[in-house]
């Protein structure tokens, strides 16, 4: 099988993607996309994503970890699709498209930043120090004292494995506060590794070191570079009108063919 793909990156956070508007990849199995997404053997990235028609949105976003099986909603991911739904031409004010958590909204700023709308957060959860949300993806926040230091790989694993999240997983983040906004580095589940940036765990890593209620906008800083998170924190528990932003970034495009 030929396929044809591109590679985007939105703060260090890579995807192979492909359109699958006509339905011609719909085929691939958890083999095929883990062999794509391989550093080594194949194209490399965090995850696989296809472009496809969804009746009433401008499109659909179906993502693929690393690993090959199916994830559930990647920020940044969201962002570099909308980018390429650009690349390829529907070209919109604003962008309305279905991804496995629900509709998103989205917008190419006069920048050209993509500001992705993220969905609503109705619990924040404590476990001792730490906080447990989900953002799109379950999201685990551990406060750190110096961010450099932290052995993120080891650290990380102890928490995604342990009794309570070793069966479905959990994405983990160590963040330090900073004068200017928070500085955060993730472990993330399907990768199992530390990924340059996470937009999903960047915007739960914001709401948990929010201790203000109302609108506001915290600047982010992953190992990949920038993001910012504008949201509005309604209570102790919750945030809404969340959105995610930051740059996507067309890497390469090319053929590959699968045997």
């Amino acid at each position: 099988m030929e396929i044809k793909f591109r590679k985007y990156q939105g703060t260090g956070n890579d995807f192979v993607i492909i359109d699958n508007r006509d339905g011609s990849y719909g085929g691939l199995n958890t083999e095929q996309v883990a062999f794509l997404c391989n550093r080594k053997l194949g194209i490399g990235a965090d995850g696989l994503m296809m472009l496809e028609e969804a009746e009433g949105f401008d499109f659909r976003m179906v993502y693929y970890n690393s690993d090959g099986k199916e994830g559930s909603m990647c920020g940044n991911g969201g962002r570099c699709l909308v980018q390429f739904a650009y690349d390829l031409g529907i070209r919109k004010v604003k962008y309305v498209f279905k991804a496995v958590d629900g509709p998103h909204e989205a917008l190419i700023d006069a920048t050209g930043l993509i500001q992705l709308k993220m969905k609503d957060v109705s619990e924040v959860a404590e476990h001792g120090t730490d906080q447990i949300l989900n953002t799109g993806s379950p999201h685990y926040i551990r406060f750190v004292e110096n961010i450099d230091e932290t052995d993120v790989y080891a650290e990380g694993r102890k928490i995604r494995y342990n009794d309570t999240y070793a069966a479905e997983g959990i994405n983990v983040n160590f963040v330090t506060r900073k004068d200017w906004g928070i500085k955060i580095r993730t472990y993330e589940r399907g990768v199992e590794n530390e990924t340059l940036s996470c937009g999903t765990g960047a915007t739960a890593a914001a709401i948990a070191s929010s201790t203000q209620p109302g609108e506001q906008e915290i600047p982010v800083e992953v190992e990949g570079g920038r993001l910012a998170i504008r949201f509005n924190r309604t209570s102790e528990k919750s945030a809404e009108n969340i959105w995610l932003i930051g740059p996507a970034t067309l890497v390469f495009e090319g053929i590959i063919n699968l045997d």
